[in-house]
């Protein structure tokens, strides 16, 4: 499955929840919410992120940030 850029992904082999950036050779890039590095995921391993889990990643980084933890 191609997801297309900007669509919200869930990276299956760790649980994260990133943004797609785009597909460089074999790989998915994807950053995570508010920003930072990005990283490859095979495209096996890419899903589109369900509601609940958007908001979850949303929550964590307003959280992470509100206690200083972020920039």
């Amino acid at each position: 499955m191609r997801l297309p850029v900007g669509a919200y992904a869930m990276d299956t082999r760790t649980g994260r929840v990133g943004l797609v950036m785009g597909q460089t050779g074999p790989y998915v890039q994807l950053r995570p919410l508010g920003g930072g590095r990005e990283w490859d995921c095979p495209p096996e391993s890419v899903r589109t992120a369900t509601a609940a889990e958007r908001l979850r990643a949303a929550t964590a980084y307003a959280n992470a940030r509100s206690r200083g933890e972020l920039p």
